[in-house]
């Protein structure tokens, strides 16, 4: 994938991502798995964009006949996830790949999972459609698709809402994302045909998930971000600084409430030959 499709590269390669990736999914698995009823029991599973391999490793643990690959264009993130999860080769495999184009048979696998990725990446309809030609007919696609709009802390010296609306969605315009995907995503798939169509949201507050996993998200984003949030959006670094600790204070304050809304939209390839 060349920078104009990955122009987040070097902040997913950062040391920061790995504790990003691991906090997100303290927070963010236990009300998702109960999501993945519906899907049955796969046999074959693709985790596209998988990281550091934490939601791979869950997928393997709730599927533990299944054979798992989980595909990332970083090969920082792939030798991370091999080293990691060694334990579970050569049921789950780690390989590099493009989203775009998935060096992966069409109509391979009975679930296709891709999280926190479609935020990242230009053109995310190009990557849905990418998950839906390696899914077999009937199967399930499961994205986690996050909002940026989505984020709600209280304010105080300074207001959060800044961070996310003059900070974060200016990057992501600036740089031909959108951190605003989540509210598009049913749209996408819809378009491309997919039936039973779900939303669901995960609920990340202060009430369902630890203070200090919570706030451990938003500090990795502040200690990866910061810097090309300040050269790419319409805040100084000393703002952004100061916005993110805002954030991060009202999360660990016991008297405060904060919340994140993920939706989760999946939908079934349908069981005819599919045409995108």
């Amino acid at each position: 994938m060349t920078k104009h499709r990955n122009p987040q590269a070097e902040q997913m390669a950062d040391e920061s991502m790995v504790r990003n990736l691991r906090a997100q999914a303290e927070a963010i698995w236990p009300q998702e798995q109960l999501l993945l009823a519906r899907y049955g029991q796969p046999s074959h599973i693709a985790d596209i964009g998988c990281g550091s391999g934490e939601i791979t490793s869950r997928l393997a643990a709730r599927y533990p006949q299944a054979q798992i690959v989980g595909i990332d264009i970083l090969e920082s993130s792939v030798a991370y996830a091999r080293r990691a999860h060694s334990s579970l080769a050569p049921r789950v495999r780690f390989e590099q790949g493009d989203a775009f184009e998935l060096k992966l048979p069409a109509g391979q696998f009975e679930l296709v999972v891709c999280r926190h990725m479609t935020q990242a990446v230009p053109d995310p309809e190009k990557v849905i459609a990418e998950l839906c030609r390696i899914a077999r007919p009937g199967a399930w696609i499961h994205v986690l698709s996050e909002d940026y709009g989505m984020l709600h802390m209280p304010a105080g010296a300074v207001d959060p809402d800044r961070l996310w609306h003059e900070g974060v969605v200016e990057f992501t315009r600036r740089t031909h994302t959108d951190a605003r995907i989540g509210r598009r995503t049913w749209a996408i798939m819809n378009h491309l045909g997919l039936q039973d169509l779900r939303v669901d949201y995960v609920v990340v507050d202060t009430l369902r998930v630890s203070r200090q996993t919570f706030a451990a998200i938003i500090q990795a984003w502040q200690d990866g971000y910061t810097d090309v949030l300040a050269e790419h959006s319409k805040l100084g670094e000393n703002e952004i600084r100061a916005l993110f600790e805002q954030s991060v204070g009202a999360i660990l304050d016991p008297t405060q409430y904060a919340v994140w809304h993920i939706p989760i939209v999946s939908g079934r390839k349908p069981a005819q030959r599919f045409q995108p």
